[in-house]
């Protein structure tokens, strides 16, 4: 056991960029697609996940350096560090606990599948880290490893579950056919969309204010263009920065890239991803007699949209403000500020692409993830500590992603105060929910 889990950590740790489009292949032949056309797929899938990462790359470095700039300039000093989503990923993996985060991911998958309790078959093995972290705070706080090890099996339960229902909402919001997001970033920030959106909905004048980029574009013409808003938010965090007029309208311009060439690569990866999503609809329609099944996918596909791109810039400045102005607040923004787009893109598909409800409800969001990555901070240091991961000279860490989100003080909260019971109610009520949406409901429309 102990050398295939060194064995499955060697190649998870190839990177996703290598590691997806051989999952893709194989998953390809499974499903009844020619090799040639599995292989060529693969390939464009990796080349795809290369080019959003290179343009991850330029926001993190562009707002990452901003970010640091203001933090210098207002002379914030906040006691916690965000260290981002790929320290966090880290420290869920560097240990027994979160490594088995894998095994346990596509066994929990494979059994649904075959008992017809989930849609979506995930191929996206790499961000199970998510259930692995959840385990690693949960051991850090109760030092029960069969409860931590049961909770990133109830984890699962919740991230497929989400999935199931996400499917018609992201083919309807950004057009891909056959795919959803079991990502446990992403899919939470979801369900606080829809409670927002249902509360604004009911105030007078704001419920009439439409905001999508295509309406943006028509009534402001030039200064409504994708281009333009993405030059303007550059300039504007730059000048927040400090910056003197060169790396101010550097950075306005390396902005505007970002808003046209993300959405590009994303175009290519699904290239990738659309011979696969249809041999998966041949292979459950002569298999589990019609059902439609999901494409489980990173929702950095979805990071490309305009709206998402917009709301989340704007949100990085407003984010850095709340942390300030917040009474007990510790968490200084930092790593995970150009990861916005990650935290926000399905409360963007909630508000179906309005820019100003996600704007208003991505603030709103913000708050509680403040204060949850505030007080998740020990736990959080302490697992990093197991994982032997360097936190130099920071005496505490934490990260917007997923150390701030909802899940994470649900599944803390209930393995302190109700330990084994309440995690087996939570595994009952996500399993109550899977039968209901696969064999009762039978369609996952919200």
């Amino acid at each position: 056991m102990e050398n295939l889990l060194s064995y499955l950590a060697a190649f998870v740790d190839l990177g996703s960029v290598v590691v997806l489009p051989i999952i893709m292949f194989i998953f390809g032949i499974l499903l009844g697609t020619k090799p040639q056309k599995a292989f060529v797929a693969g390939i464009t899938v990796g080349i795809g996940l290369i080019g959003l990462n290179l343009v991850i790359g330029l926001l993190v470095e562009g707002l990452g350096t901003a970010a640091q700039s203001m933090v210098e300039r207002f002379g914030l000093s906040l006691t916690t560090l965000d260290v981002g989503w790929p320290a966090s990923a880290a420290i869920s993996y560097g240990t027994i606990l979160g490594s088995l985060a894998i095994p346990i991911g596509i066994g929990v998958n494979v059994v649904l599948l075959t008992f017809r309790l989930t849609r979506t078959l995930n191929v996206d093995i790499w961000n199970y880290w998510h259930g692995a972290f959840i385990g690693s705070m949960i051991f850090s706080l109760t030092g029960d490893f069969s409860l931590s090890l049961f909770s990133i099996v109830v984890y699962t339960l919740m991230i497929f579950l989400m999935a199931d229902m996400l499917g018609k909402t992201i083919q309807k919001t950004y057009g891909f056919p056959n795919m959803t997001f079991p990502h446990g970033t992403a899919a939470p920030g979801f369900w606080i969309g829809l409670m927002l959106n249902k509360i604004f909905d009911k105030i007078p004048g704001f419920n009439k204010l439409q905001a999508d980029p295509e309406s943006i574009q028509k009534r402001f013409g030039i200064l409504g263009d994708n281009t333009v808003i993405g030059l303007v938010i550059g300039v504007g965090i730059g000048l927040l920065a400090g910056y003197d007029i060169k790396n101010t309208l550097n950075l306005g311009v390396s902005t505007a890239a970002v808003m046209i060439i993300m959405p590009k690569m994303a175009a290519i990866l699904m290239e990738g991803l659309i011979p696969i999503s249809e041999a998966a609809g041949k292979f459950a329609n002569k298999r589990f007699e019609g059902r439609e099944l999901y494409i489980g996918m990173d929702a950095a596909i979805s990071v490309g949209h305009p709206a998402v791109l917009s709301t989340s810039l704007l949100l990085v400045p407003i984010a850095l403000l709340l942390a300030v102005v917040l009474p007990g607040n510790t968490t200084l923004p930092f790593g995970d500020l150009a990861t916005m787009p990650f935290i926000i893109c399905l409360m963007v598909a909630a508000f179906n692409g309005n820019i100003i409800r996600a704007l208003v409800g991505g603030v709103i969001y913000l708050v509680p993830i403040l204060y949850i990555s505030s007080w998740a901070a020990p736990y959080i240091t302490a697992a990093a500590k197991t994982a032997s991961f360097d936190i130099g000279t920071n005496s505490s860490i934490t990260s917007l992603v997923d150390g701030g989100i909802w899940p994470t003080l649900l599944y803390l909260r209930t393995a302190e105060f109700t330990g084994w019971i309440g995690m087996i109610i939570l595994a009952a009520l996500f399993m109550g929910g899977l039968v209901y949406v696969n064999r009762i409901k039978k369609d996952e429309k919200i």
